[in-house]
């Protein structure tokens, strides 16, 4: 791998970094493509680099989030339970089983799609007659649960999908994104070992690309400090909308990549 691959992927990670750490987004949803079109990552390679993107990157925003003291909770204890089991599961699916990128592509464009226009036409019209009430907390664990398997199955941080379902049910922002950064830097880590020790016996690309993983990471790393930064200059509909566009972007792209 050549130097230019390597600063491209750390000026990925931080530009996607600085647009997703204020709603709660790893970022790594949108790094996915980029590793697989653009930087050649082979599959299934390309899910544990995604996550050790996440385990560098993570402290970033987290680090932000400590600081103004909006880290840590029962919502975010609720995301870590759920999540790394899944991811444990979701790694031994993708090894032995190999589900096809096209069912991701599936799944994320049916999930995604309509709930960022759900949420986006919810804030825009912002009639709220009473104060909506969060998921309760079984609800929750299975929430993250299934977010933790179809993390550890494709190597995504998992905050792109509990973003907008917790958001949509009430909490502000400003609660659900410093949770969700947790709950997937945590099962990141779970996951990136489980791939590691997958890889000493599985066959195929099953360690991660580390030079890439890592520049890809130092990136975000960077760009999750600033984002996380900017989230408290933002107020909570830009929040919103913020959230509710990335999750509608990702739904598009993954509709159009099905359809093409």
């Amino acid at each position: 791998m050549d130097w230019s691959t390597v600063l491209l992927g750390f000026v990925a990670g931080l530009l996607i970094s600085v647009a997703t750490a204020p709603v709660g987004v790893s970022g790594a949803v949108f790094l996915l493509p980029v590793q697989v079109s653009v930087l050649g990552v082979p599959s299934p390679a390309v899910t544990p680099t995604n996550l050790l993107f996440n385990v560098v990157a993570g402290p970033g925003a987290l680090l932000r989030y400590w600081r103004a003291r909006r880290l840590g909770g029962p919502l975010t204890r609720l995301l870590i339970a759920g999540t790394v089991p899944g991811v444990i599961l979701g790694a031994l699916i993708r090894v032995f089983a190999v589900p096809g990128p096209r069912v991701f592509r599936l799944l994320v464009a049916a999930l995604l799609l309509p709930l960022g226009l759900w949420l986006g036409l919810r804030t825009v019209r912002q009639k709220r007659s009473r104060e909506p009430r969060p998921p309760a907390p079984r609800a929750t664990r299975i929430l993250a649960l299934a977010v933790g398997v179809v993390g550890g199955i494709y190597g995504i941080g998992g905050g792109s999908l509990l973003g907008p379902v917790l958001v949509g049910r009430g909490p502000p922002v400003a609660t659900v994104a410093p949770a969700a950064l947790a709950a997937t830097f945590v099962t990141s880590i779970v996951g990136a070992a489980t791939y590691a020790l997958l890889s000493l016996t599985a066959t195929g690309d099953v360690a991660p690309d580390w030079l890439l993983g890592l520049s890809c990471g130092a990136g975000g790393l960077l760009g999750g400090y600033l984002g996380a930064h900017l989230q408290s200059r933002l107020p909570e509909t830009a929040l919103r909308l913020l959230l509710a566009a990335l999750a509608t972007g990702v739904g598009t792209l993954y509709a159009v990549q099905i359809l093409g």
